[in-house]
């Protein structure tokens, strides 16, 4: 407990002394059990995943940590796999680890971006936050040597109940929850169908300095160029492209009605851009794992 403590006290000062700066940097990471019943007829195995909250001064990232420590696997395979190749062309298989779905808060602006995959782009969606009605009681609990506090509010067809950290002012919390008057470090819905439970806090460690490239940058593929992007920086992220919900929607559904034309499509694009996997450098995508059963949605319909 008196370790918990000194790391939630040196968290603290971390956080309240720190400058603003433009874009914002993450201060402190909050880790959370993600558990989702995705399937009510299977409810003895959930979907889980380990998911992470970096929080700057004024806005949040939320991301899946298992494909943040995946992706710094990636990268050191990648440099090995470069090192070890005689002609300079390694095959990589990658497979994909964790949701890839990310959620940039801005409370300040009322903003809610999310950055969503498509094939080979991504896209970083403009949307507004979400307005949440929660009910504070009085009620109190520690998590991690953070000094909570209850709240309860309806939110997407469940009854959520969160708690969060007055001590740490910033109106954000993990998926799209938000509004509270400190971070929300636990929260879940009444039938414990949707959980986000709080595995711990610490502090946000500086990016290392960039090595250089073993490859000149613009021969890297996007999917190798990423590998280097600050995990800490919160704000629009680099090589994405920012759209609408209306036109990322439309972009879903030719997805949906031709998905060779739509890969062909996209494939032209980068091409032109310049943005392309090189033919020197070539990338094996593993297959694709089937999802369950989703009879569950973690946003419900409204009862009318």
């Amino acid at each position: 407990m008196k370790k918990q403590l000194l790391l939630a006290i040196t968290l603290l000062m971390a956080f309240i002394t720190a400058k603003a700066q433009k874009p914002d940097t993450a201060r402190m990471l909050v880790h959370y059990k993600f558990t989702w019943v995705k399937d009510t007829a299977n409810r003895d195995h959930p979907y889980t995943e380990n998911m992470v909250l970096y929080i700057g001064q004024r806005s949040s990232a939320y991301r899946s940590y298992d494909g943040v420590v995946y992706k710094a696997q990636f990268k050191k395979a990648w440099a090995e796999a470069v090192a070890a190749s005689p002609d300079g062309r390694p095959m990589i298989n990658r497979h994909g680890v964790g949701s890839n779905i990310e959620y940039y808060q801005f409370p300040n602006e009322k903003k809610l971006f999310t950055e969503h995959p498509i094939f080979m782009n991504n896209y970083f969606i403009d949307g507004e936050m979400p307005a949440i009605d929660w009910k504070t009681s009085g009620d109190t609990a520690t998590f991690g040597g953070l000094h909570c506090q209850k709240a309860t509010c309806h939110f997407k067809g469940r009854d959520y109940t969160a708690w969060f950290c007055p001590d740490l002012p910033v109106r954000v919390g993990p998926w799209k929850l938000n509004g509270l008057p400190g971070v929300i470090v636990d929260a879940r819905d009444a039938k414990n169908e949707v959980v986000f439970q709080f595995d711990g806090v610490e502090k946000a460690v500086p990016a290392p300095p960039k090595a250089g490239p073993t490859v000149a940058e613009k021969d890297m593929p996007p999917i190798i160029r990423d590998l280097d992007d600050d995990m800490n920086l919160i704000g629009t992220p680099p090589r994405t492209i920012k759209t609408t919900q209306k036109e990322f929607d439309k972009l879903q559904e030719s997805l949906r009605k031709n998905p060779q034309a739509f890969a062909q499509a996209v494939e032209a694009g980068n091409r032109a851009s310049g943005d392309a996997p090189m033919d020197h450098i070539m990338i094996k995508a593993g297959p694709a794992p089937k999802g369950p059963v989703i009879n569950n949605p973690m946003e419900l319909p409204e009862k009318k």
